[in-house]
């Protein structure tokens, strides 16, 4: 279900102009190769033909025409903005001025904010046009792309396979080459998992590096803002506008001669698809035949469990006070009790064993003290000693454990003959969650079913820049990128 806002314009037919990336895109119109109006043309068109994707709740299209125009008016004029006349897809938890936001919930459908968030800003600072607002799932909880209100977002690779989520229609969108990159959000895995699920490239940046003032919080620990791509080099990109750190350049290098990788297979391979395990294994190898060396780590006994109830415990314990205040400091037209009142019955029943203070789930303030101070930070230990004692600078493993389970069986499914729920897509992604590092997940190629597997890449705290350089590399080596339509 997308509110579009139409206009009678039709653009041409996507063609080439849809596959072009970020950085591609933005020298194309800064070289008067294309115009900013034919690409935003051709997108929409490819939007249309693609709505059943369900990966946008908004799109206006006179709007986003109308900032292509007014884009190839500052390139004659002189402008050399590094994200001149690029369309770019908005996670619809992220405030967007004069734009609908819905935060992916019935109650705030016709709220219309007068504020951009932070990264919006920045990216239209930079130049860039906001071509819609992807799907999500309500307020971001959840990890299947499944919201009640705005529909199911599918896979572009099969239909009948879910996107993963939270920033559902961010990797469908991207995938799809509806739009070249989208900003998505992550607190457990939600840019890193429809990014494996959708087959693009998702990066999660070190926690509290990119601003995330203006968009729908869950958790104040543990939230991150972050984009979802079809190439490092574009995630590079973005994340340098964003943050405005120094410019760095990359190596230049494509081998990866010298460099050295840690895998954890205790903690990683431990409950995986035989065919996703066999995929990662020889990622390893074509990685190793690229110039790597590849060592074997161990996070010790009790990481994964240690890692999963530390962050489920911060995740709940945050979320109502998270939410509530955010409300109120932006004006959002809606109360945190409309709010719950309103969710599906799902969600709903979930929030009242879990977020409310009177659930008989609720986490108690002193263990929610000990998983922020204690096991929080046991889970950074573990990773800087696996780093620092393997001499390593950065851990490889599968993204998500399986492949996009289908739409009609994703809240249980089976992975290696186990039965597990949704949350298990999280399993893999949720530790460089509870130590705030950077991640990046790449897409490595298809399992025999036809659909994405994705390698996650984990560096080292406050190292993004180094890990997006050395994604860059890895993607040159074993990156599979595929076009689903």
């Amino acid at each position: 279900m997308t509110r579009l806002i139409k206009t009678t314009a039709s653009g041409p037919e996507a063609g080439g102009l849809a596959g072009l990336g970020v950085v591609a895109a933005a020298a194309a119109i800064r070289n008067g190769d294309i115009s900013s109006e034919s690409y935003t043309a051709a997108l929409l068109q490819r939007a249309r033909m693609h709505s059943d994707l369900n990966a946008f709740i908004t799109i206006d299209e006179a709007a986003a025409l109308a900032a292509a125009r007014d884009a190839d008016k500052a390139r004659a004029a002189g402008s050399t903005a590094p994200l001149l006349g690029v369309p770019l897809a908005v996670k619809d938890s992220y405030l967007t001025q004069g734009l609908h936001t819905t935060l992916g919930v019935r109650n705030l459908e016709g709220f219309v904010p007068d504020e951009d968030a932070d990264v919006v800003g920045a990216i239209k600072d930079a130049g860039s046009i906001v071509f819609g607002k992807n799907n999500l799932v309500e307020l971001s909880y959840g990890l299947t792309g499944n919201n009640s209100p705005y529909g199911q977002v599918k896979n572009p690779h099969n239909r009948d396979h879910i996107s993963g989520g939270s920033s559902s229609g961010s990797g469908a969108s991207v995938a799809a080459r509806i739009v070249p990159a989208a900003l998505g959000g992550d607190t457990v895995g939600s840019i890193r998992v429809p990014a494996s699920l959708c087959g693009v490239v998702g990066f999660k940046p070190t926690t509290g590096r990119w601003p995330r003032n203006g968009v729908a919080p869950i958790s104040h620990t543990l939230d991150t803002t972050g984009v979802l791509a079809r190439n490092v080099e574009d995630c590079a990109l973005i994340d340098h506008i964003v943050t405005k750190a120094e410019a760095t350049a990359p190596s230049g290098r494509s081998d990866l001669k010298g460099v050295r990788f840690a895998y954890a297979p205790r903690q990683y391979l431990d409950l995986v698809e035989p065919d996703i395990e066999a995929h990662f294994k020889e990622t390893v190898r074509r990685l190793r035949d690229a110039g790597a060396e590849i060592v074997e780590v161990d996070l010790g006994e009790g990481f994964s469990s240690l890692a999963e109830t530390a962050t489920w415990n911060i995740f709940f314990h945050e979320t109502m006070e998270a939410l509530s205040d955010f409300l109120r400091r932006h004006n959002v037209p809606a109360t945190f009790d409309e709010i719950y009142n309103g969710l599906k019955p799902g969600l709903k029943e979930a929030w009242a064993q879990v977020v409310l203070p009177s659930g008989p789930g609720y986490v108690s303030a002193d263990t929610y003290e000990a998983a922020l101070t204690v096991d929080r930070s046991e889970i950074q230990r573990r990773f800087h000693e696996a780093f620092s004692g393997s001499g390593t600078e950065a851990l490889l493993f599968p993204t998500t454990p399986c492949t996009a389970p289908m739409i009609e069986h994703q809240s249980k499914f089976l992975i290696a003959g186990q039965e597990v729920s949704d949350l298990a897509l999280a399993r893999h992604t949720v530790p460089t969650s509870a130590a705030g590092l950077p991640g990046i997940s790449i897409p490595t190629g298809l399992s025999t079913n036809g659909l994405p597997i994705g390698l996650e890449m984990d560096g080292a705290h406050g190292r993004d820049r180094r890990l997006l350089d050395l994604a860059r590399r890895v993607e040159a080596a074993a990156g599979a990128l595929s076009s689903p339509v």
